[in-house]
């Protein structure tokens, strides 16, 4: 890593934990830094702030005293996930304190390059998609941020010799400074995190700031059918690199005659990738420039989309029992990613969809059923989502208390041929802990059946 000299004997408060806040904390502790850490949960039930007590780092736990900003700190690191209406955030731009994200402190220190994603839907398919392939190219990659592994973390590690692919957040985004990915990737644009950002002007004004400090030397990859996306592109210093679903472009990525193409090189039949869904091409498609951009080449690509059938929780293929297809679609935790999971799949399905009630209606996600032919709901918006299904016109709507005693009731409802789709268009948190506890407990049951 760089060893830079910017935050020597510079006091500074690392604001929240979690994973991102212990690597930021001991990463500018070894750079010379009087780090503070400040999160909510008390000390003793609070390992991660008691290992880095351990390393001499000040630790204030158990709440988020406003005086503590009073004590002179000249930069916040603040956890993605607290919001800029926060108080201790107020009092820190009241006092014009700088305040970044654990993933500014990456870029710094990285002397690997970055390829950043973000967008509303497929961040994770596409750093997936892109990371397999360079390593297939050989390329060295290394994954990190909202994938699962803490950006400043990874980068500690990283050489000249690596490409560091990075999913963010626009919570992340926010926070960055100088941060500049090489490559930089814009999926598409939805409403999400209202909640957080207020508007939806404000939450693509977050997504936009990945391309900022990106010149002419770098490249912005964006979603040419939605105007959005060109919109930011149009401000953007970076080599414009389009790609579209829907029609063919003179440079960029597209689907021409049944084949993915790039610039004009034809670089794989669409028939041969192995990815469900249409909604996946998009993902493909920003994958394929990201990956001959950074240098590898079309047999790494046809290598991985070949073989690679989704990640863990995106559209993931389970298993098939007595001609039943099952899959576990539990990441998706919005409307939007439903429609798009339903739309992957030609053959009858049994939906299981539920979750936590936001407060929302399902009226959205009517059109997108035409293909269910057994709706299971389960979690607060069980009721809500099978009156989208009755107003669809599905004739078998069953009640399960959660996702584990959905399964048998859906194959009990199901005949060889059709899919067994868990989309639950809802967060997890009424009943799980995280989406992804929700999927293991799907797949889990779906291995019981046996």
């Amino acid at each position: 890593m760089k060893n830079i000299k910017t935050y020597q004997h510079k006091k500074i408060l690392v604001l929240g934990l979690a994973k991102s806040g212990v690597s930021a904390a001991a990463l500018l502790h070894k750079l010379g830094a009087f780090v503070t850490v400040n999160d909510s949960k008390p000390l003793d039930e609070n390992p991660e702030a008691q290992g880095l007590l351990e390393q001499g780092i000040k630790v204030v736990c158990g709440s988020h005293p406003i005086e503590l900003m009073d004590e002179g700190f000249e930069l916040v690191v603040k956890n993605p996930g607290i919001p800029y209406y926060n108080p201790m955030i107020q009092k820190a731009i009241e006092k014009e304190i700088p305040i970044i994200t654990e993933v500014e402190l990456a870029y710094q220190i990285s002397e690997a390059p970055l390829v950043g994603i973000t967008g509303t839907n497929g961040k994770t398919t596409t750093t997936t998609l892109i990371f397999e392939m360079l390593e297939a190219g050989d390329k060295h990659p290394l994954i990190a941020g909202n994938i699962g592994t803490v950006a400043s973390g990874v980068a500690q590690d990283a050489t000249t010799d690596n490409t560091i692919v990075i999913e963010l957040s626009s919570f992340q985004l926010m926070g960055i400074d100088q941060f500049k990915p090489r490559i930089a990737i814009i999926t598409n644009l939805y409403d999400a995190h209202l909640d957080y950002h207020g508007t939806r002007k404000e939450y693509i004004g977050a997504k936009a700031l990945i391309t900022k400090n990106q010149t002419e030397e770098d490249f912005l990859i964006v979603n040419a059918d939605q105007e959005e996306v060109m919109e930011i592109a149009r401000n953007s210093r970076a080599q414009i690199v389009p790609f579209s679903t829907k029609k063919v472009l003179e440079s960029g990525a597209y689907v021409m005659d049944g084949w993915v193409c790039f610039n004009g090189e034809k670089i794989i039949e669409t028939k041969d990738i192995v990815l469900p869904g249409k909604h996946n091409l998009e993902n493909i498609l920003s994958a394929v420039a990201a990956t001959l951009l950074s240098g590898a080449d079309k047999d790494a690509i046809h290598k991985v989309l070949t073989t690679f059938a989704g990640v863990r929780h995106r559209l993931q293929y389970v298993d098939t029992i007595d001609g039943r297809k099952f899959y576990n679609d539990s990441k998706a935790t919005n409307i939007l990613a439903t429609e798009n999971a339903l739309a992957a799949f030609e053959a009858p399905i049994v939906l299981l969809a539920g979750g936590l009630d936001r407060g929302n209606s399902f009226d959205e996600l009517v059109p997108a059923l035409k293909n269910v032919k057994t709706l299971i709901t389960f979690g607060e918006t069980a009721e809500k989502v099978g009156q989208a299904g009755r107003d669809a016109g599905i004739k078998t709507i069953l009640r399960a208390d959660n996702v584990e005693k959905a399964v048998p009731v859906a194959f009990e409802h199901s005949e060889p041929g059709d899919v067994i789709l868990l989309s639950p268009a809802c967060a997890s948190w009424d009943q799980y802990k995280t989406f992804e506890v929700r999927g293991d407990m799907f797949i889990e049951a779906v291995h019981k059946l046996k």
